[in-house]
């Protein structure tokens, strides 16, 4: 196989500073109020748990010294900038946020848009449940849209033997590093499993050998963000680098058909089938085999 193509820029080192939540600032707060000299609980949204030591005028947490935060909003994180509590989010065109849950793991917003789904379940589970239709364990897997990098944590935790995952946009890696429940290749946890490269995927696809991938795991943005992720040409693609028995899952969604007009989740089957892959409905998505 030859070489995939290198990210664009260098690796970005994961955050290991405190993340706030509207709750947690709160929690703080009244802690500092009824005099306690040691807050409990998790600053890393679930990941951990740990103790900050609270001060008349500022707290310490791992070491380090931080002010109070002021005022904190709903459906928001908030990060250390090096200077105070931001949001965790970036304007480069489209507003991206990470967007905390009620399950600790977040999801993300582009201009509003809820890119993962979270109302039933944790980002983290749904991606779980997904990605064990295609078996990843002891197989080479494809990641086309990497987003938050879910798809790829629930196959290194099934025994993936090695991801490849591509993702356009730089504000979502960045996202990515703030995120502790985003996977970083380079942790050791990883085991050099994890292949993360800052590129669009319709591109970077030629450069992957015919029948080298074992099953692929295709996230798409919204057919009218990205219709070039769901064109005939694209599946083709997927079709050309995917083994025979290869099996692949592609996220739709559920888009109401009286307002849009289209069933795209049978749209995306029939294409696929074209492709060469036989294909049914499946979760939120279309699951298929190569033929």
């Amino acid at each position: 196989m030859p070489p995939l193509p290198c990210p664009s820029e260098p690796a970005l080192t994961h955050y290991t500073g405190p993340l706030l939540t509207r709750a947690t600032g709160t929690a703080l707060l009244d802690a500092v109020g009824r005099g306690d000299a040691i807050w409990r609980g998790s600053l890393d949204l679930g990941r951990s748990t740990g103790e900050a030591h609270l001060g008349p005028g500022h707290w310490q947490w791992r070491d380090q010294h931080y002010p109070y935060p002021g005022k904190l909003k709903e459906r928001t994180l908030y990060w250390w900038d090096g200077e105070a509590f931001a949001p965790v989010s970036r304007f480069s065109g489209s507003l991206i946020k990470l967007v905390p849950t009620e399950w600790d793991v977040p999801t993300f917003e582009i201009d509003g848009i809820k890119m993962l789904p979270s109302a039933k379940e944790s980002p983290l589970d749904d991606a779980r449940r997904k990605v064990a239709l295609v078996e990843p364990r002891g197989k080479r897997v494809l990641d086309t849209c990497g987003g938050l990098g879910y798809f790829a944590a629930c196959c290194l935790e099934a025994g993936v033997a090695h991801m490849q995952s591509f993702e356009k946009n730089a504000d979502v890696l960045w996202l990515r590093t703030i995120n502790p429940w985003s996977p970083d290749p380079d942790a050791p946890v990883s085991g050099g499993r994890l292949a993360l490269t800052h590129a669009d995927v319709t591109d970077a696809i030629a450069g992957i050998a015919d029948g080298s991938m074992d099953a692929l795991l295709h996230d798409p943005p919204r057919f009218g963000i990205a219709g070039e992720l769901y064109a005939q040409t694209f599946y083709d693609q997927l079709a050309r680098v995917l083994r025979r028995g290869g099996r692949l899952f592609h996220y739709t969604g559920n888009p109401n058909r009286l307002t849009s007009g289209r069933d795209v989740p049978r749209e995306v089957a029939r294409r696929l089938e074209r492709a060469g892959f036989k294909a049914e409905l499946a979760l939120d998505g279309v699951f298929a085999t190569r033929r």
